[in-house]
């Protein structure tokens, strides 16, 4: 399937490794979000999906809003608004007309954000059927539709006439597409449909679709095919780590040279970049697979991330990495700067030198109420040591300041999320209460730390014998 595009692919691709990032501007509005934050963020890649912002702006008090984002190639991104979001795919250079369906948004300030968020309704003003999310929102239509309607006959009878038919459908409508990207998103996802039907064996589809080719590693289609095809390769479908225990390799002197060395006899696993983004998902996989040591694993990522050859692989192992660590303990707590009980800006780094006691909570919350009467006693005999801040995840700054004001006692710390929601993710935060330990140093030392109610005061015992 539109393999007559490949030079043209291969010769787009080979520019777009020099190239540098141009500016793509992003400008629509977005009714009921006056005055709140909009953000544009992308995975780091598209194996860990560790999302980093590319540009933040505030929506004027006419719903207008304008995003100028650098990028140097096709990239798939996350628009959001408070936790609302939407994905869509942005092209290096272009402008984008995007208009976001009215929301109540303050309906959900109330709830936890990140489990009731919805995902917000755009829609790309002035584009034609050839920008590449109308075509790739078409084709997934027509995709969906086929595979929906012939599952058995794929899956089951191993129909492949039926999915040549198909191919051949998909070529009189997409053939005379020239967008690199789109041909290589219809691509894989075809070959998916190849390998539910079991049109090819594995070694056939490996030589087809990954060998001898480029690793697409913004193609979202090509790496979902790649995780999909490799997923627990290293510990059930390669021949080769069958035949091997991967306990000493893992630790010996340099294991990340000893596992890349056994994989060399892999046939499927002849370039040397997919053989090693192969062993960084197996690394990752492993990481909470029982009998593994989490430390060997972590040693393998980071020798690949000094020692990769390949900057795209070094990206994946440094994001594994901090995928694979965030919040544990020893690992530096996220930073925030949010506004204090007086309206002041407080800092976490400013409280270095003392224990930090976090509770995430919100004035809705019985059960965050109830802990924060315990929270007072433990204050009392612990002020001079640590550091207690209740973190507020009411939306209003007001609502949190009524509160306290009527609880004369609570006289540690308090500070308000107000829009700065990148808080509540960088912690995870899922219910309320949730407590954080956190050492002088400005590291997680328990995470989710216990309740007062049930045990915090041991662990504040412990931390200052350290």
């Amino acid at each position: 399937m539109f393999m007559r595009f490949a030079s043209v692919l291969f010769f787009c691709l080979f520019l777009s490794l020099g190239s540098f990032a141009q500016q793509t501007v992003i400008t629509g509005t977005a009714p009921g979000a006056e005055r709140k934050l909009i953000q544009v963020s992308t995975s780091g890649d598209l194996i860990t999906f560790w999302e980093k912002p590319l540009a933040t702006a505030r929506i004027d008090s006419t719903g207008h809003f304008s995003l100028s984002v650098p990028i140097s190639k096709t990239t798939y991104v996350a628009i959001s608004i408070d936790f609302h979001r939407s994905e869509f795919f942005l092209e290096p250079g272009l402008d984008y007309d995007l208009q976001i369906a009215a929301m109540k948004y303050d309906e959900f300030t109330e709830v936890n954000p990140l489990i009731q968020s919805q995902n917000l309704n755009c829609t790309l003003v002035n584009s034609d059927n050839l920008e590449l999310n109308n075509l790739i929102g078409e084709f997934n239509s027509i995709y969906s539709g086929f595979l929906q309607e012939n599952f058995n006959a794929l899956y089951r009878d191993r129909n492949k006439v039926l999915l040549d038919t198909f191919r051949v459908l998909l070529n009189q409508r997409y053939g005379a597409v020239k967008n690199p990207y789109f041909i290589n998103y219809a691509t894989y996802k075809l070959a998916s449909l190849e390998q539910l039907t079991q049109y090819y064996n594995q070694a056939q589809i490996a030589a087809k679709y990954f060998s001898d080719k480029a690793v697409l590693y913004n193609n979202l289609e090509y790496m979902d095919f790649f995780n999909s095809f490799f997923s627990k390769y290293l510990t059930v479908t390669s021949n080769i780590f069958r035949k091997i225990d991967l306990h000493p390799v893992l630790k010996s002197q340099d294991p990340y040279l000893g596992l890349f060395k056994v994989m060399e006899a892999d046939t499927l696993l002849k370039n040397t970049r997919l053989r090693e983004l192969v062993l960084l998902k197996g690394m990752m996989e492993l990481y909470n697979t029982p009998g593994y040591d989490q430390h060997d694993i972590l040693t393998v990522l980071t020798l690949a991330k000094e020692k990769s050859l390949f900057p795209e692989n070094r990206e994946v192992a440094d994001n594994m990495i901090s995928m694979l660590t965030k919040l544990k303990p020893g690992t530096l707590a996220p930073e925030w700067t949010l506004m204090n009980r007086d309206q002041k800006e407080l800092s976490l780094r400013s409280l270095r030198g003392k224990p930090v006691v976090l509770c995430f909570w919100t004035t809705y919350c019985e059960g965050c109420l109830s802990e924060m009467e315990l929270i007072k006693p433990l204050f009392d005999v612990y002020k001079d040591k640590i550091d207690f801040v209740s973190v507020s995840a009411d939306k209003y700054f007001s609502k949190m300041l009524f509160f306290i004001n009527l609880k004369k006692d609570y006289v540690w710390t308090f500070v308000n999320i107000g829009d700065h929601s990148e808080v509540l993710k960088d912690y995870d935060v899922r219910t309320y209460p949730l407590f954080v330990l956190i050492d002088k140093d400005g590291k997680i030392y328990k995470y989710p730390a216990e309740q007062p109610s049930s045990g915090l005061e041991a662990d504040l015992q412990n931390i200052l014998k350290e």
